[in-house]
């Protein structure tokens, strides 16, 4: 992905909410693959099951959330 701000290529987001001027680069997986409920790390939130990307996070690529 390049300088600007968005959603990279070849990314799959599944119940999560994504806050403006994030940064997902390609092929990143927001599906909460271990089905967790609630956890936080420094890319994002889970709660209740949903995945929250807070402003002005940027995701490298390849993260598998």
């Amino acid at each position: 992905m390049g300088q600007g701000l968005g959603i990279g290529r070849d990314c799959l987001i599944k119940k999560a909410i994504v806050d403006k001027n994030a940064k997902i680069g390609d092929c990143v997986r927001l599906i909460n693959a271990k089905k967790l409920n609630d956890f936080e790390n420094e890319y994002c939130t889970i709660k209740n099951g949903i995945i929250v990307i807070p402003k002005n996070t940027v995701i490298p690529p390849g993260i598998v959330i």
